[in-house]
């Protein structure tokens, strides 16, 4: 029976971190990105998050994005400059295709800083990126 589940594999989707200015602030602050670099829509976007390291863990974050167009990309969360020590992990589950499609995305601890910086699909701008 658990051989007939079809789990399909995620395909162009991606969680990036960049390390952004904030006018506001007038300072950089690192912001977690879903990118969508599909030829079609994903829709009821779910995103869990949290970051762990032995003892030390986070809270879990619940986020939801109604639809993200393909090329398009949707703001996750800010991230604190004392996570990025940790191992965060973004858990997401979307639809496309009539079908449910899920993938764990981790970024390793210490893993996002600026010697790990690329240029970011979609975005167009530089920052970590996470297959």
């Amino acid at each position: 029976m658990k051989k007939d589940i079809e789990i399909p594999k995620v395909e162009n989707v991606y969680v990036a971190v960049a390390h952004e200015w904030n006018e506001e602030f007038q300072g950089k602050d690192w912001n977690a990105y879903i990118i969508n670099d599909r030829e079609d829509t994903i829709e009821t976007v779910l995103i869990v998050s949290k970051g762990y390291d032995g003892e030390t863990k986070t809270a879990t974050f619940r986020h939801v994005i109604q639809a993200l167009e393909p090329k398009s990309y949707g703001k996750i969360e800010l991230m604190q400059e004392d996570v990025l020590r940790l191992n965060n992990e973004f858990y997401v589950t979307f639809f496309a295709e009539g079908k449910m499609f899920e993938k764990k995305f981790i970024f390793r601890k210490n893993t996002i800083n600026e010697r790990a910086m690329q240029n970011l699909p979609v975005l167009e701008i530089d920052g970590v990126l996470c297959k």
